[in-house]
């Protein structure tokens, strides 16, 4: 098998395209971000790596806290907008129709039309070079009930939206459960 060779990028897929709110003395904004992920279990981390030239940056770093909302693939044209238009120009909420709802622990607002909100605190940031990387302690997990099954979140349900590549895609088939086949052995 040939393997081709590129210079370094970040070619880690698929990763999730969520929409992270946040709001400082009265401004509210939302921003599309790719770079995601789970930092940490115990405590539950979740990292966000953002520009500093965007809008979304000072919010966050001024107020210390935003929500990281997880999108349906359904909502893909609505997630594109907030990543390719600035909040300074544009109030996000209103033109995507969203719903800003109030948090239990954060000022910032969740996206109520958002199967998945996860409130969180800052409690790191380190400098990276293109991006700064947000760490943030999630407090509190709001999920839908409409995908919901036997009190659990059923991902089967969502509607999930990945992203790779400069692309966007709707998730595919369940394959199986974390351990499966190490049980099944045994």
């Amino acid at each position: 098998m040939t393997k081709l060779t590129r210079t370094s990028a970040p070619w880690l897929y698929p990763l999730p395209p969520v929409l992270v709110s946040c709001e400082h003395n009265g401004r509210a904004n939302i921003i599309t971000l790719a770079w995601a992920g789970v930092a940490c279990s115990d405590p539950a981390i979740i990292s966000v790596g953002i520009r500093p030239q965007r809008y979304s940056y000072d919010i966050i770093k001024q107020s210390g806290e935003f929500v990281v909302n997880i999108p349906k693939a359904s909502q893909v044209e609505l997630v594109d907008f907030c990543g390719n238009v600035s909040g300074r120009e544009v109030d996000k909420f209103a033109r995507c129709g969203f719903t800003a709802q109030p948090g239990q622990f954060v000022k910032a607002p969740l996206i109520a039309e958002c199967p998945v909100n996860l409130e969180c605190k800052v409690v790191q940031v380190l400098a990276l070079g293109s991006h700064e990387l947000f760490l943030g302690e999630i407090l509190s997990v709001h999920y839908d009930g409409q995908y919901a099954a036997n009190q659990r979140f059923d991902l089967s349900q969502a509607d999930a939206l990945v992203y790779g590549l400069n692309g966007y895609y709707r998730l595919g088939e369940a394959l199986g459960r974390h351990g499966q086949w190490i049980r099944e052995e045994r």
